[in-house]
């Protein structure tokens, strides 16, 4: 192994699978693609159930083979920062705390990232319950999260913790060449959505939505674009709201496919019931399109409502349908809402950003922030 190569700190992520269809797999893939390799070195170690074919055997086995499997990486490769990547739902807190004490008692920092829930609906009203993840929340040497609203939570239970607000980032290069889609009379409304297809991104009233603006002759069409365990049932509720002809299934798709998707598109909808900071919030709004989405997670730290596109609550099918009719009308005005949108991410959520961020972060941890010479990238301010 080369010096050089030995003399970058390493950096362990834990996260799902890499070509998981899952917000995480994208971070991840985001920051092992970025200038940080060449400043550090980042290696994947692959937890949680996202990106696995298992049946329940199977997923009992991992919880518990899991944090020994953990333990043995660390031995082996002897990481100075272990940054794991999880969310505040049942399964995935209890089970990412083990991974920070494997890592605190094999004297290894432990860099605790979330990306989705809300402290308040997991906290409860117990007082146990909130005294147990107070110490729990104590035990990582710092706290990422994703949104202010995040920040505010966290720092009001657990105040003495070093907790940052590091909001996602993509590379925007790829999206910026897009073309402003143009309007023009006659041509109806282009929709599109990009992720999982699951019940809790709000599909299912995206599509009652849709049906009911058409019923008041608005004319609009939906693509939707992912794949995930719902597809069938939702190719379902299509044919029974009598909606074949007005929406799309495209499948998952990367690269040029997906820019070539959301060239078609006016409108980018994400009617989800909560997000961390979704990565396809930040690519529709990159290329220009206006954001049909709900208040949830972090999504009101970049939405700016009136300015960026309409914001509805989660869950209401009848604010929806209203917004729909809404940007048909205004078909005119959506290039400039684009605009907007695209000036937002390349200026506040573009991945130098984030590398900057997550150096300085990394480099905090580490017994000494100095690195040697030939450990810098010239895309990095010292």
């Amino acid at each position: 192994m080369p010096p050089a190569h030995r003399s970058r700190p390493l950096m362990l992520l834990l996260g799902p699978r890499l070509d998981a269809v899952s917000g995480v797999s994208s971070h991840l893939q985001a920051l092992i693609r970025s200038p940080l390799a060449n400043r550090y070195r980042l290696r994947h170690f692959q937890v949680g159930s996202e990106g696995r074919h298992e049946g329940a055997a199977g997923r009992v086995l991992r919880l518990l083979i899991s944090p020994v499997l953990l333990w043995m990486a660390i031995r082996r490769l002897q990481p100075a920062v272990l940054h794991l990547n999880s969310s505040l739902n049942r399964g995935a807190f209890w089970r990412d705390m083990i991974y920070v004490l494997v890592a605190r008692l094999n004297g290894v920092k432990a860099l605790y990232q979330v990306h989705g829930g809300a402290l308040s609906r997991f906290l409860g009203t117990g007082r146990v319950r909130r005294g147990l993840l107070r110490n729990l929340l104590s035990l990582p040497d710092v706290i990422v999260v994703l949104s202010e609203r995040e920040l505010a939570a966290h720092r009001q239970l657990v105040p003495e913790q070093n907790i940052r607000l590091i909001p996602n980032a993509i590379d925007t290069a790829p999206y910026l060449h897009l073309p402003l889609r143009r309007y023009a009379p006659g041509r109806p409304l282009e929709l599109v959505y990009l992720g999982r297809l699951a019940r809790e991104k709000g599909l299912y009233e995206l599509l009652q939505a849709l049906a009911i603006a058409r019923s008041r002759a608005v004319d609009a069409r939906l693509c939707i674009v992912g794949s995930g365990a719902e597809q069938a049932r939702l190719k379902q509720t299509v044919d029974r709201l009598q909606l074949s002809t007005a929406v799309t299934f495209a499948g998952a798709a990367f690269g040029v496919a997906k820019l070539e998707l959301l060239s078609r598109a006016d409108v980018l909808a994400l009617p989800s019931y909560s997000e961390g900071l979704p990565y396809a919030l930040l690519e529709g709004m990159a290329a220009g399109k206006a954001v049909l989405v709900t208040p949830v997670g972090a999504i009101p730290d970049v939405v700016t409502a009136g300015v960026h596109g309409i914001l509805v609550p989660p869950r209401d099918v009848t604010a929806l349908a209203t917004a729909i009719g809404t940007l048909a009308a205004n078909r005119a005005t959506l290039e400039t809402t684009g605009g907007a949108c695209r000036q937002r991410v390349a200026t506040q959520y573009c991945m130098d950003q984030l590398v900057r961020n997550f150096s300085a972060l990394y480099d905090g941890l580490l017994p000494s922030p100095e690195l040697p010479a030939d450990a810098r990238c010239a895309e990095i301010e010292p």
